[in-house]
């Protein structure tokens, strides 16, 4: 027995908190007819995982915020917040492409298109580089400028200036980190992106509290534990798929040969095709940042800082959605590339009864203690921040169910490459609808209201029009231009 398997079946005898909780809801779904029994265990095998590294990523990113809130204060928060939108663009891009490797992966998987499956794997890495470069050129040479766009504050410029410039370095490596970890998704493993992401958020922490607390620098520690940490998890990616083994896994199900072609035309033109649509969807909730901070900057620094925290809070909550958005992909994926359609409808619809009810726990227990997970990002003396920031927590969990149901309908359409119809709901949700009713708020006597209508805002839209657009199946016939079948034709 392979060391992976050994540690697969070890993992199914020691005690799984998050996989035995996704399998009570799985369960208990299943008994009311609400979703297939045989489905449960597959999609919980692959999305607790992907929950787990979703918690780890964003625990890490709340993890930031609070360590530089309680060393340097609300303005320092502030910073951080208007620096990371830029940081959005290299997940933004590389999300994108990583949506096109996941799509053409999971279906020569599937088919058992290897050659074809390692051309896509290089193809990706190409692209992401060349886009990502640039992108990361922009960030080191003009931080200040950049910043000053969303804030006139002069130490808010200061500090994101300086945490943007240090981002730069890892911009490159976060694209690549994405399209690793959706490599091994598609090859319907979910355990080694959980092993190798999650230990880069756990080392990404400890670089933190090193920089920020030991060695004094601020923002900039910050900066640099996340570069640090996105080498560490690239150089494991790379040396995965090359070798087709980690240490600590054990061999993996797929391996890719490092010299061979990375700019084909067909791979990379279907890479585009189905990956911009999803930079669009990306691009459409990254670039609203920038306006959305800008008028939340007018209602002052505390409340910039509140609706920051409350961000973060929303992203620990939105981490069932990487699971189960990706866990469909996954799946569907692979019933389209072995031409069983039914199945990937059907895997489409139950995965998103699963992602609602998981969703509606999440937010429960969030409500529930908001105020004390609100209090652990500030130090004493910031009840103007608390008092803004507890509201939009519960703003947030009312919003969490249409969320479950934007990201998992997400999933088929991203697994059959009909990714246009997710950028349209996102930019609709966002600039049709939550950035108004966000001005709104800061012109009028709306108030901030006017921010807790806009976060419901930004999920109920796209929730509605991902949905519509998965119950059409259009998105089967869609398919058909990307199988593999389609390729050697």
């Amino acid at each position: 027995m392979s060391l992976r398997a050994a540690l697969s079946s070890l993992a199914e005898r020691v005690p799984n908190p998050m996989r035995a909780l996704i399998l009570a809801i799985g369960n208990a779904l299943a008994r009311f007819g609400l979703i297939a029994p045989e489905r449960v265990r597959r999609t919980t095998d692959l999305a607790w995982p992907r929950i787990v590294t979703g918690l780890a990523r964003m625990s890490k990113n709340a993890v930031d915020v609070a360590m530089v809130g309680v060393a340097v204060g609300p303005v320092a928060i502030a910073g951080l917040g208007f620096a990371n939108p830029y940081w959005g663009v290299a997940f933004t891009l590389g999300g994108g492409i990583a949506a096109g490797t996941i799509a053409l992966v999971s279906q020569r998987f599937g088919a058992d298109a290897r050659d074809e499956l390692g051309l896509a794997v290089r193809s990706s890495v190409a692209l992401v580089l060349g886009v990502s470069l640039p992108v990361a050129a922009a960030f080191w040479l003009a931080p200040a400028e950049l910043v000053g766009v969303m804030t006139n504050n002069p130490r808010e410029i200061e500090l994101g200036a300086a945490y943007l410039k240090v981002l730069a370095l890892g911009v490159p490596f976060a694209g690549l980190n994405l399209v690793g970890s959706r490599v091994y998704i598609g090859a319907d493993d979910a355990w080694t992106p959980m092993v190798v992401r999650g230990g880069g958020a756990l080392a990404n922490i400890a670089f933190n509290a090193t920089f920020i607390f030991g060695l004094g620098m601020g923002v900039v520690g910050a900066a640099l534990g996340t570069v640090l940490a996105n080498v560490l998890v690239t150089a494991a990616f790379v040396a995965g798929l090359v070798a087709g083994r980690l240490p600590g896994v054990g061999t993996l199900p797929v391996q890719v040969a490092p010299l061979g072609s990375y700019l084909d035309r067909d791979t990379m033109s279907d890479l585009v095709h189905i990956g911009l649509p999803v930079v669009g969807r990306n691009g459409a909730w990254t670039v609203a940042k920038f306006p959305m901070l800008a008028i939340v900057g007018l209602f002052g620094s505390n409340v910039v800082a509140a609706y920051v925290i409350a961000r973060r809070i929303l992203g620990i909550m939105n981490t069932p959605g990487w699971g189960f958005g990706l866990a469909s992909s996954s799946l569907v994926g692979q019933a389209l590339g072995e031409g069983d359609e039914r199945s990937a409808e059907s895997y489409g619809r139950d995965i998103v009864r699963f992602s609602m009810a998981t969703y509606l726990l999440a937010a429960v227990l969030v409500a529930a203690f908001a105020g004390p997970i609100v209090g652990l990002f500030v130090g004493e003396g910031e009840a103007a921040t608390v008092a803004v920031a507890v509201p939009l927590v519960y703003a947030a969990c009312l919003g969490m169910i249409p969320q479950a149901v934007k990201s998992a309908a997400a999933g088929p359409l991203d697994a059959s490459g009909d990714t246009r119809w997710t950028f349209y709901s996102q930019a609709l949700g966002m600039f049709g609808v939550a950035l108004p009713v966000a001005y709104l708020g800061a012109t009028t006597s709306l108030g901030l209201m006017g921010l807790y209508l806009a976060l419901l805002a930004e999920t109920t839209v796209p929730a509605a029009i991902n949905y519509y657009r998965f119950s059409t199946g259009k998105w089967k016939a869609i398919s058909r231009e990307f199988r593999p079948e389609a390729a050697a034709d």
